[in-house]
């Protein structure tokens, strides 16, 4: 998987063959057929790995001692940073122009990342509405406006090379700070 993440990432989808994940892994590429099924498949499971990786920095328990605002913070903080790692910012300067050739790799890439992200999100939302600490009638629809306010002008800046480094960090934790409070501002549950 390791191999796969690094020929995918860093030299995107159709440039990476089985052939060099098999070379770097040092396994066969039989072994990668029968267990990925092809490359379309060692690339979902490559960037489910990713993910995973993600979700393993994400997850917050639900019932933790973190206050609502706080899981929130976190949240953000980690989507923001998985987002900046330098195989992520590669993978997203391969990936569309790869899509236009093959649309079902867009698909793929949605399902088994940003996708996913969004439905921990909801969930983490739907459950907060549960307990009473918010109001949410689409708690999907939340959680992409809410990720889309911690992304903010700055993925732009991020992607075009234009974030001052000694600056980055503190301008990030204060936009997560003020889209977490907005957010929870227009979600205060009326209890």
């Amino acid at each position: 998987m390791e191999a796969a993440c690094k020929q995918f990432f860093n030299h995107g989808f159709a440039a990476t063959s089985i052939e060099a994940i098999a070379a770097d892994a040092g396994v066969s590429k039989v072994t990668i057929y029968n267990r990925f099924g092809g490359k379309e498949g060692l690339f979902t499971a490559a960037v489910e790995n990713e993910c995973d990786n993600m979700q393993h920095n994400l997850s917050i328990d639900m019932d933790d001692e973190l206050s609502l605002r706080e899981q929130l913070v976190t949240f953000g903080d980690n989507m923001i940073r998985f987002l900046e790692r330098p195989e992520i910012t590669r993978m997203e300067v391969h990936l569309p122009v790869e899509v236009e050739e093959n649309p079902a790799l867009g698909k793929l890439f949605l399902d088994a990342g940003p996708r996913r992200m969004l439905r921990f999100l909801s969930r983490l939302l739907s459950e907060s509405a549960k307990r009473g600490e918010i109001t949410v009638s689409d708690p999907d629809q939340a959680a992409e406006l809410l990720a889309g306010m911690f992304k903010g002008m700055a993925d732009l800046d991020r992607r075009f090379g234009q974030l001052d480094p000694a600056t980055a960090q503190q301008q990030t934790d204060k936009r997560i700070k003020s889209a977490v409070d907005l957010f929870l501002r227009s979600h205060q549950s009326q209890n």
